[in-house]
């Protein structure tokens, strides 16, 4: 018999409950229409909470959707005031407060390592490949890493999970420590550090601050694992350090030579690295997964084969395919650095021909204009770009005419038949802008469908 993921007794007591729970749960939920037969419904009060900087409420009572969550056959109902429903109900003084208490004691519960993961991009796809390489672990959903996210996630953690995972992220200064203090990582992954949410926290060595304050839930036998290229000196944490990059004197080293890759170990064994989905950045991510393999005292050899045929998470660098274009799709978001590597790794594939279609890049600052000028020259090589957005007009007026492929001014005016029409079976084509553009409107739907119509004549 499967053990419940909380019995009554470890929710009584993890809550602090004047009277005691009566049911146990097999998960938690924030939301009636995922939840799944036998969670426990938390009831959010949907208002920011101002102890957590970048706290958003959601502006929706989860205590409207409790009798939701009873039909959808929730086994208890976490509430800060009673409403009227035969489920069972737990009362506490704050859900949102509850919510950390109940994370907090997941995490003192659980006796196995705990990975947490920062960084300006590709954090979501890393959490995957750890997992990947990690069989039995429990890895946050999505990208469920913020203030309320992360306890969610961590409050899911079962006892007998081979490791935990957990993605940490930030839109403004002060939000990484106290979530990275709640899960109490053995390993923290500083990824990398990019000119993402600059018009939140001003400059890249505030960005470098926050991300390595990842490091205030270590405790001192935990590990930091960042860039061989980062700066240190006030990372605030005395334990372990393990470096990873391509440096020389990378702890865990990338080595290309001759269009074949591996990674070299702090004992100088190599270890051959040939992803299913490539690319210099993927290269990259996979020497820091095995860095942090490294960090926690594993051998990270019987975990490559997983890690290798990984598929990255939907919008993150995929392929797809219709009427013989392959189509990346990479639209979850974006930014400077992300659009090199992507190009750079869009410049290695086999195809007839390769395109981009690059929508505008958001949370830039006062720079943003320059920062999507200046792409032009990691677009040399490319057949053709395709821009769409009022920031990105200054790339496509930056770029030499025999690559101008065309220019819309938002999703909504791009003519996806017309982008459609000037792809042929061969090409290659990566699609790639921040999350509000073609995440949102579906764009790699779109093409792929304007694809297979102009292949089937139009009908």
């Amino acid at each position: 018999m499967t053990r419940p993921l909380w019995t009554a007794r470890e929710l009584t007591d993890a809550l602090g409950l004047a009277e005691s729970v009566l049911v146990d749960v097999d998960g938690v939920s924030i939301d009636s229409r995922s939840l799944e037969r036998g969670d426990l419904f938390v009831a959010l009060s949907g208002v920011p909470d101002a102890r957590y900087r970048g706290a958003a409420g959601s502006g929706r009572d989860g205590h409207d959707f409790v009798a939701a969550a009873a039909r959808r056959g929730a086994a208890a109902a976490l509430v800060s005031r009673r409403v009227d429903s035969d489920l069972p109900q737990l009362l506490v003084a704050d859900t949102f407060t509850a919510l950390w208490q109940l994370a907090a004691c997941a995490r003192k519960r659980f006796p196995g390592p705990v990975f947490a993961v920062t960084g300006s991009s590709g954090k979501t796809t890393v959490k995957g490949m750890l997992a990947a390489a990690l069989p039995g672990s429990h890895a946050s959903e999505g990208s469920f890493n913020n203030h309320i996210g992360v306890p969610l996630s961590l409050a899911r953690l079962a006892q007998d999970a081979q490791a935990g995972i957990f993605e940490i992220g930030m839109n403004s200064p002060g939000e990484i420590a106290p979530l990275s203090e709640l899960v109490r990582p053995n390993v923290a992954l500083v990824l990398n550090v990019l000119g993402v949410h600059l018009e939140g926290l001003g400059s890249l060595d505030a960005i470098r601050r926050e991300k390595l304050s990842i490091a205030a839930g270590l405790d001192a036998d935990g590990a930091l694992v960042v860039p061989d290229s980062l700066d240190l000196d006030d990372s605030h944490h005395s334990g372990s350090r393990v470096t990873f990059g391509s440096g020389v004197h990378a702890d865990v080293r990338l080595v290309e030579e001759g269009g074949v890759a591996c990674i070299r170990l702090p004992d100088g064994n190599n270890l051959a690295l040939r992803l299913v989905v490539d690319g210099p950045h993927r290269r990259l991510s996979a020497t820091a997964v095995i860095a942090c393999l490294v960090a926690a005292g594993m051998d990270p050899a019987p975990a490559l084969p997983c890690l290798e045929a990984m598929q990255p998470p939907k919008g993150r660098g995929g392929s797809h395919h219709a009427a013989g274009v392959r189509v990346i799709d990479d639209s979850y978001n974006a930014n400077p650095d992300s659009i090199r590597l992507a190009l750079q790794a869009l410049r290695e594939q086999p195809a007839t021909r390769r395109f981009a279609l690059l929508g505008d890049m958001l949370e830039l600052g006062v720079d943003e204009l320059a920062l999507h000028r200046i792409l032009a020259a990691a677009c040399h090589g490319l057949d053709g770009v395709f821009c769409v957005g009022e920031r990105m007009a200054a790339l496509h007026d930056a770029l030499p005419p025999v690559l101008r492929a065309g220019w819309w001014p938002d999703c909504q005016a791009m003519d996806i038949d017309a982008i459609a029409a000037e792809l042929r079976a061969g090409d290659v084509i990566l699609v790639k802008a921040s999350n509000r553009l073609f995440w949102k409107s579906a764009t790699v739907s779109g093409l792929l469908t304007a694809l297979e119509r102009q292949a089937n004549g139009g009908a």
